[in-house]
């Protein structure tokens, strides 16, 4: 069994919507078992304990919230134990141009250097799912299939 954990943080509740469609998407993998966390919830052992890790962050004066990087900077502590995992970021933020990208980027930089493998999107929103507000019918149905896409690559790399 395929662990798949969805953790982040949201204080407004888009960017949890987001982490329930990425969730629902990971779901409907056999073979998977998810867990959905806020990021104030989630322990190094969580990580640890994954093999796909799905973080999401408001976007804040271009950054990611200070509990996300809370977490990420105690990672620090399993340096070395994150390797092999795949990671996947998403974000939501009050406009277009507002620093998504680097929120996302931020996290994800953190995963590379922690050794994940993270998975690019060669159609849209390439670095993870983005969302300008509330998330609408598109931005969901792109979080569930990117959540479905992490669950089958940790499928297939737990596999071989």
């Amino acid at each position: 069994m395929v662990k798949v954990l969805v953790s982040f943080y949201s204080k407004g509740g888009n960017t949890e919507k987001m982490a329930k469609a990425l969730a629902e998407g990971a779901k409907e993998v056999e073979g998977v078992e998810v867990e959905l966390k806020r990021v104030e919830e989630t322990g190094l052992e969580d990580l640890i304990s994954a093999d796909a890790i799905a973080l999401g962050s408001p976007t804040y004066y271009g950054l990611l919230a200070a509990p996300v990087k809370r977490l990420l900077d105690e990672s620090v502590k399993i340096h070395g134990k994150l390797e092999g995992k795949v990671g996947i970021a998403f974000t939501t933020s009050g406009g277009t141009a507002t620093g998504a990208e680097t929120t996302l980027l931020s996290i994800l930089q953190a995963f590379l250097v922690h050794g994940m493998i993270v998975q690019g999107d060669s159609k849209d929103k390439h670095y993870g799912p983005a969302a300008t507000g509330t998330p609408n019918a598109e931005d969901l149905r792109l979080c569930k299939e990117r959540g479905r896409n992490i669950a089958l690559l940790a499928l297939k790399l737990s596999r071989s």
